[in-house]
């Protein structure tokens, strides 16, 4: 399980970090405010992770042009191949994974009905959709449970953590949403060498 991220309190090195790759932008949405970003949190019942709430509120809320390869989302939007009969997300339930789960290779095989349930809570439960690279390649930041804080990709194939700091990672880099927007505004690939 990845740790050592601080959730709950701004630092001021990655805020400055991440106005710097969003603020000069023109693509870039305004900020949503604080209001917008309170309203947000109070209907969905959580406490957006930082420094992604304070990005939210105080620099940017989207942009059209990447990080995802379609654009990061504002806060309430989900990107448009998402699906309109999707079940409802869930942003207070936990997010259910604490490592990587290529469930094309899963030598378990559950039952459909388990996959199927186990499949929808990964990609609905816990996370915000920040937007996708297409093709059903989602990045989600997980608001809710252990991985809180960081940034994951889900897709058909699976679901993987940006940033685990191991050496058999998937994607290595530096966690969270200022790890993953930097890696982004530097151009490297996000499979590979961090």
């Amino acid at each position: 399980m990845m740790t050592g991220m601080n959730t709950e309190t701004c630092d001021p090195a990655e805020l400055a970090a991440l106005r710097e790759i969003f603020a000069s932008r023109p693509e870039a949405a305004p900020p949503a405010g604080w209001e917008a970003v309170r309203s947000f949190e109070a209907e969905h019942g959580i406490v957006l992770p930082e420094p992604y709430r304070t990005f939210a509120a105080e620099i940017c809320d989207g942009l059209r042009a990447g990080p995802p390869y379609y654009g990061l989302l504002p806060l309430a939007q989900t990107p448009s191949d998402w699906g309109s009969d999707r079940a409802e997300r869930r942003l207070a339930e936990p997010f259910p994974l604490t490592a990587a789960w290529l469930w094309e290779d899963d030598d378990e095989a559950p039952s459909e009905q388990e996959f199927e349930a186990r499949t929808d809570a990964v990609f609905d439960h816990g996370s915000l959709l920040l937007g996708t690279d297409g093709c059903g390649m989602y990045w989600h930041l997980i608001v809710t449970g252990p991985q809180r804080g960081h940034v994951w990709q889900i897709a058909g194939e699976g679901a993987m953590p940006f940033g685990p700091q191991s050496p058999d990672a998937l994607m290595p880099g530096v966690p969270g949403f200022t790890g993953w927007a930097t890696h982004w505004a530097q151009g490297r690939p996000w499979f590979g060498d961090a």
